[in-house]
């Protein structure tokens, strides 16, 4: 199958992507997280607290490494849920998984979180985050800023004054095990959600940040010790206490040089797994995302085109939420059915909206003007929303309004598009879909603008769901949807975009589980 027609299928046809003769074994499912074996280890502080209040951070501090990759993605939360058995109606199945405070499709996480550390709390290197036993492991001892700014493009002295490099990346068996295929978009929301959880711990840190989509894959690979078949790199990020610099500059280097500057290594890690499948589709398209010199990388207007606007409503004026920001982490959670009809008021749907755009304003690599607008957007079907019509509609975020795209009830539309019938949309009253540039942006940043979309999306994603939990609401992210009934609810056709991801919002009961922190 070609490229194209594999993106097309994985979009719009994910069924088809998928070998009908697909089952899981379970028995032989990897870890949620990796495990390095022989390898120099750091622990990290237990002691993590449940307020930033009083509390000062200095990266040259341990404390600070261990409190920021907790609640970055450490392990938070181990839950119980039962559910009926899919081979006897008369019993149940027991359910259990380790949580973390940003969402995974299926609670797999396949992304991976690596440090390059530059403080006086360890030796300077390269370290691999190990969720499972809250500690750093040593890959790399040394100095890489030169490697690191080279490899982004950057002139040597550009990491100067960062701290830390925060690189995330994916291993594609980690879900590829259960979704087959359709783990390639999980991949990059998953990634996109860790991202956003960084982006906001960062606030709450007064840490200042560059996301880089755009690398030298295999050299930053090559510096992790990862083959790029098994695990790839996804985005590198700076830390620093600077304000963020302009990151539009392009050194010219290559993936082949600088390899060639540091030896191979060679690790070992246990994934539990003994039978690990190809992924043939994924691998190629891995392959084919990736940069091998900086002249390769390139800046990207946004082409969202407006709709005629008709019939929209402005949203009330509202205050910037204020909220504890770690009590919103420990209580978000993705609800089933447990979501309630509970009426909402029109102010909440507003300071929904306004504070998810405000936070998601980010540095990166991508934008030809620093802070330019997004290049998703966010629609909704809304039902029982106080002072709302029922109805689709687009939110524009310049002029905090909602444009009218259909009048009516449309949940029975977007119950009938659900491949898997874990939510009840009709205890549902608002559906907010994420929605980007049809084409993802190929003709300027070619198969890697399907991740890079993914990956904006998941981030837009933690922002949403950290504010609906602030307003005392949650969110359940779902892509068990039939792409082509959103895109026509909503004529997405017309202004080239489509449905990437659909998010059910609104007040719920208690989940039916049993849950417990992780923090001691």
């Amino acid at each position: 199958m070609d490229l194209d027609t594999f993106l097309h299928h994985l979009h719009f046809h994910s069924e088809r992507v998928i070998p009908p003769n697909w089952e899981v074994d379970w028995d032989d499912a990897p870890l949620p997280y990796k495990i390095y074996r022989d390898l120099p280890s750091f622990p990290l502080a237990h002691d993590i607290p449940l307020s930033f209040q009083n509390q000062s951070f200095h990266p040259d501090d341990l404390e600070t490494i261990s409190y920021y990759l907790w609640y970055v993605y450490g392990l938070s939360q181990f839950s119980q849920t039962t559910v009926p058995s899919t081979m006897d109606s008369d019993s149940i199945e027991t359910i259990q998984s380790f949580r973390r405070f940003p969402p995974s499709g299926g609670a797999l996480y396949p992304n991976e979180l690596y440090l390059y550390l530059k403080t006086e709390a360890l030796p300077k290197g390269i370290y691999h985050y190990d969720v499972a036993h809250h500690r750093l492991v040593l890959l790399r001892e040394g100095n890489f800023d030169s490697f690191l700014a080279k490899s982004l493009g950057k002139a040597s002295s550009s990491l100067s004054d960062c701290f830390a490099v925060a690189i995330v990346t994916t291993m594609f068996w980690k879900n590829f095990f259960k979704y087959n295929n359709f783990s390639y978009r999980l991949q990059g929301l998953d990634a996109g959600a860790l991202m956003g959880q960084l982006l906001e711990v960062n606030k709450r840190f007064s840490f200042s940040s560059t996301v880089h989509f755009q690398f030298l894959d295999e050299a930053i690979n090559h510096l992790l010790g990862l083959d790029g078949h098994e695990e790839s790199t996804y985005a590198v990020i700076p830390l620093s206490h600077l304000e963020e610099v302009d990151v539009r500059e392009f050194t010219p280097a290559t993936a082949a040089e600088l390899m060639k500057e540091l030896p191979k290594i060679e690790t070992t890690h246990y994934q539990r797994s003994e039978n690990l499948l190809d992924h043939p589709e994924i691998s190629k398209i891995n392959q084919h995302s990736m940069l091998a010199a900086t002249k390769e990388f390139r800046s990207v207007q946004k082409r969202k085109k407006p709709k005629d606007i008709q019939n929209v409503t402005i949203l009330p004026k509202v205050d910037k939420l204020e909220f504890d920001f770690l009590e919103v982490c420990r209580s978000r959670h993705s609800p089933e059915m447990d979501f309630n009809s509970n009426r909402i008021h029109r102010n909440q749907l507003s300071s929904l909206l306004r504070e998810t755009f405000d936070s998601f304003k980010y540095h990166n690599d991508l934008n030809q003007e620093e802070l330019d607008t997004p290049r998703i957007s966010v629609y909704g079907c809304f039902y029982n929303i106080e002072g709302i019509e029922n109805g689709a509609y687009q939110y524009d975020e310049f002029s905090h309004s909602l444009v009218q795209i259909k009048k009516g009830d449309l949940r029975i539309p977007m119950q009938a598009g659900m491949t898997l019938d874990n939510v009840n949309f009709h205890q549902v009253p608002m559906c907010l879909h994420i929605a980007g540039d049809r084409t993802y942006y190929k003709s300027e940043l070619g198969y890697r603008g399907y991740r890079i979309q993914h990956m904006e999306a998941g981030m837009l994603l933690q922002r949403l769901l950290l504010t609906a939990s602030a307003l005392g609401m949650n969110g359940h992210p779902l892509l068990g949807f039939d792409v082509n009934v959103c895109d026509e609810i909503y004529e997405l056709a017309e202004s080239d975009q489509t449905t990437l991801l659909q998010v059910p919002i609104g007040f719920c009961n208690p989940k039916s589980w049993l849950i417990g922190s992780m923090h001691s």
